[in-house]
């Protein structure tokens, strides 16, 4: 049991907070595979998707290409998605040529009390206004997405 748990790690950074959903999004950090740095509050009036994934996950390599196409279609709606690598996927070097291709960015680590994970793949939505309204181990089909995120991208983006 405890090596499974190992094995869903995402290398999250332990905190007091912790993600539940209809409460405010814990802050975090995203290291996207080129170094770049994001944060919850660059993210703001958007909503996001967090995405972690392991190789070795075979419905996580069934979604991502789902992911990575709804992306490409709603992102002009303000949908940011980020596909975030576990500690235990192949090396970022194998894996340059699936990066590549994929349109959302993709993370190699997220700093924030995002972990551990209890299954892969996991995905985290939030809204516009930074709340938690979904968090759930298990894959999203193209049904569940336009379920879940549809309603949250016709939301006006919150005042500043």
């Amino acid at each position: 049991m405890a090596f499974a748990a190992a094995c869903l790690s995402s290398g999250a950074t332990m905190a007091r907070e912790k993600v539940t959903v209809d409460a405010p999004a814990p802050d975090f950090e995203l290291t996207l595979i080129g170094g770049e740095k994001i944060a919850l509050a660059d993210l703001k009036g958007q909503v996001v998707l967090l995405n972690f994934w392991a190789t070795w996950c075979v419905p996580c390599r069934t979604e991502l290409p789902t992911l990575d196409a709804y992306y490409s279609l709603q992102k002009k709606n303000g949908l940011r998605v980020f596909a975030v690598t576990t500690q235990d996927s192949a090396p970022l070097s194998q894996l340059k040529k699936l990066f590549a291709a994929m349109h959302m960015p993709s993370a190699k680590r997220i700093k924030g009390p995002y972990g551990p994970l209890t299954g892969v793949p996991t995905n985290v939505i939030i809204d516009r206004s930074g709340t938690v309204r979904y968090a759930k181990a298990g894959a999203l089909d193209l049904d569940a997405l336009n379920r879940l995120l549809v309603p949250l991208l016709r939301e006006p983006v919150p005042a500043s």
